[in-house]
């Protein structure tokens, strides 16, 4: 008879021990309150970085994916004059959505690209 009473024992150690759990809410929530400046942008500090991380990977030099490349400003001009760079970080109607297969960028990432585009997309 000592045996079940050895189970239950662990089988509730068990359950007293996995139900110790520690979550450190600024890790699973990072700093959302951060304000967004979308106004003052530049292609170096705020539009290229955004490329960097979210494009560069499957558009460069090296692999040129669907015709796009977003290495140097040139490059990034060329989509922005045809309307492909716009069109496809914001998922509309009749582009390819990117990033492929992985969700909108952020809609600070978004207003950046938008408002340096609208802005002339300079080389600054």
């Amino acid at each position: 008879m000592n045996h079940p009473f050895k189970i239950v024992a662990i089988l509730l150690g068990m359950f007293a021990l996995s139900s110790c759990y520690y979550d450190n809410e600024e890790e699973l929530y990072p700093n959302t309150n951060v304000p967004c400046d979308s106004v003052v942008v530049s292609f170096k500090t705020d539009v290229d970085p955004i490329l960097q991380n979210y494009c560069v990977g499957c558009h460069n030099a090296n692999n040129p994916g669907g015709g796009y490349i977003y290495d140097t400003y040139a490059d990034t001009k060329n989509s922005v004059d045809d309307g492909t760079l716009l069109g496809v970080t914001n998922h509309y109607t009749g582009f390819s959505s990117m990033p492929k297969g992985g969700s909108k960028l952020p809609s600070c990432e978004l207003g950046k690209i938008r408002n340096w585009i609208n802005e002339g997309a300079l080389n600054n």
